[in-house]
């Protein structure tokens, strides 16, 4: 049975209404010479303009804030020498995504109530983290896997370098715990060293769309998910429902499943559901590159190179049955929610949205029209 729990107090009424496009042209030869030292106001101006900071500026927790120095010396970074190698055109979009998000993650988790290492986190916390964090001692390398974010192919490409795969692209159910190394099953002074010196990396989606995306598998095609948590969700929220009618849980709405979300501890949800923050703790990790799932096959091919996989390991191609969140599908469902449902859903998820720089989305009824 899933336990009834009150609906926490955000200390906001809404996160944010309107959303502001930015749209700039930029020289990607002038860019490269000098945007690794992007002014304050646009990483703000960005920033603010997600509406992703509104939660902390309502709360105070930006007073008095200074904004750290831009890196040292302006050099382009490994990342966006290798992008600007391949695509010159992608270079100016990704160092200033990266400087963004970079800029923004340092100055939000330089806050003092925020956490600083993996040692001041809760033992919840830092149990739910070691335990999405798996390790390549071979290539030096710690990822910690998002569930939703492209993960099962990260887990193959793991299991093929430690020999336990013989391709990417074996045709296999994936067994998600075996042949994996996770950092929880590690001593505190193993886990120090390899917090230290090893390559950290994570990647980020956009945040609804990663929740559609779990709703839409987990309830319409995983059956024990449908009887672990649809036939409870359907009779704790459903209305107007029979009490002897039966439940098989495999028609859970969307509307429903929030409901469900509203009433849960972040801390202690199922991981294809919780925040990216609260599974892989970025104030806590210093990572080394944070990747997107927008541009899943350009930064994979960063990380591999960087971490020195053989030439014959590739991220694998999406699978033929795979159903992507398209962006009208992502508008009709949030536009199908009830207005408040939506807006007091998004402070559960708005240090993914602020952190990683990702817009809040948009249904005002004029955009929801069309």
């Amino acid at each position: 049975m899933l336990p009834h729990k009150p609906k926490p107090d955000y200390g906001t009424k809404r996160a944010g209404a309107r959303i502001m496009s930015f749209r700039t042209t930029v020289n990607p030869g002038s860019l490269r010479r000098s945007s690794a030292v992007l002014p304050s106001v646009l990483t703000f101006a960005v920033i603010v303009a997600s509406g992703g900071l509104l939660l902390m500026i309502e709360k105070g927790m930006l007073n008095n804030m200074e904004t750290p120095s831009p890196r040292g010396n302006g050099r382009l970074t490994d990342y966006s020498r290798e992008v600007a190698r391949r695509d010159p055109a992608a270079d100016a979009e990704s160092q200033i995504l990266q400087e963004i998000r970079n800029r923004t993650i340092r100055t939000m988790c330089g806050q003092k109530n925020m956490p600083h290492t993996v040692w001041s986190l809760s033992p919840l916390q830092r149990k739910t983290l070691l335990q999405h964090i798996l390790v390549n001692d071979e290539h030096r390398f710690l990822y910690c896997y998002v569930p939703k974010v492209a993960c099962s192919n990260w887990k193959r490409i793991l299991k093929v370098l430690s020999g336990a795969l013989e391709s990417v692209d074996v045709n296999i159910k994936m067994d998600h715990r075996s042949d994996l190394l996770f950092l929880s099953s590690l001593k505190p002074e193993e886990i120090r060293y390899r917090l230290k010196h090893y390559f950290k990396f994570m990647f980020v989606r956009e945040p609804m769309e990663r929740l559609l995306s779990a709703y839409r598998n987990k309830f319409g095609e995983i059956q024990t998910y449908q009887k672990k948590y649809g036939v409870e969700i359907i009779k704790r929220y459903r209305k107007g429902r029979a009490k002897d009618a039966p439940v098989t849980g495999d028609d859970v709405t969307f509307a429903e499943f929030v409901r469900y979300l509203l009433d849960e501890d972040v801390e202690r949800m199922n991981e294809h559901w919780m925040p990216v923050y609260n599974l892989c703790q970025p104030c806590a990790v210093p990572y080394d590159f944070i990747g997107s799932y927008e541009h899943l096959e350009r930064d994979a091919e960063f990380v591999l190179q960087r971490v020195g996989a053989p030439p014959h390991v590739h991220f694998p191609e999406r699978q033929t049955w795979y159903k992507p969140v398209t962006t009208h599908t992502l508008h009709y469902y949030l536009c199908s929610l009830p207005q408040k449902l939506l807006r007091d859903l998004l402070p559960k998820y708005i240090l993914d949205f602020s952190l990683f720089t990702y817009a809040l989305p948009n249904t005002t009824t004029e955009y929801c029209r069309h």
